[in-house]
């Protein structure tokens, strides 16, 4: 019974982790290759609705997301014991073992993505706030919030692949 547990626990834990993840890449993918690109094409009458429900709706749940994969993906290592050796990139460790890819791997993708989630919170959010008008500044302190989170979400969006990429690969590395 204890194994079912255990099992069944981290499934959870690592569904719910995807689960997020994919919620957080597919805002920031969503924010970065439509609405970015979109809002010039969108005639000046209807921006409002943009910045005054969709925008903070969606930036709701990106931020939220941002978080529950970075604090799912923490705990799903600390369960499993990996924590160590994937914030280490494998390097602590590994004289107990043989140096384990796998961990390098995974390693590589969480310090990506806690880079990434520190974004969302600490540059993207609070120049959003502005930039959509939710904290009151004048003209250009708006128009270079807008600026600096776009440029925090691009760097998120470069991130991105090579994130998936790691995570997705250490599980085809033994």
């Amino acid at each position: 019974m204890y194994l079912f547990d255990e099992i069944w626990g981290q499934f959870m834990i690592r569904w719910l982790h995807v689960g997020s993840g994919v919620m957080w890449i597919g805002l920031l993918w969503y924010f970065n290759f439509v609405q970015i690109p979109s809002m010039p094409k969108i005639p000046d009458d209807q921006k409002p609705a943009i910045g005054k429900v969709i925008a903070p709706a969606a930036l709701f749940w990106f931020r939220w997301a941002a978080l529950a994969t970075l604090v799912t993906g923490l705990a799903l290592m600390g369960w499993t014991g990996d924590i160590l050796d994937t914030m280490t990139l494998g390097i602590v460790g590994a004289a107990e073992d043989a140096f384990v890819l796998k961990h390098t791997a995974i390693g590589i993708g969480m310090w990506m993505g806690i880079f990434m989630a520190f974004n969302v919170w600490a540059i993207i959010w609070p120049n959003q706030k502005k930039a959509l008008g939710i904290v009151e500044v004048d003209a250009d302190a708006k128009k270079k919030a807008a600026r600096m989170a776009m440029l925090a979400s691009r760097t998120n969006t470069l991130l991105s692949i090579p994130m998936l990429y790691a995570m997705v690969s250490a599980q085809n590395i033994y």
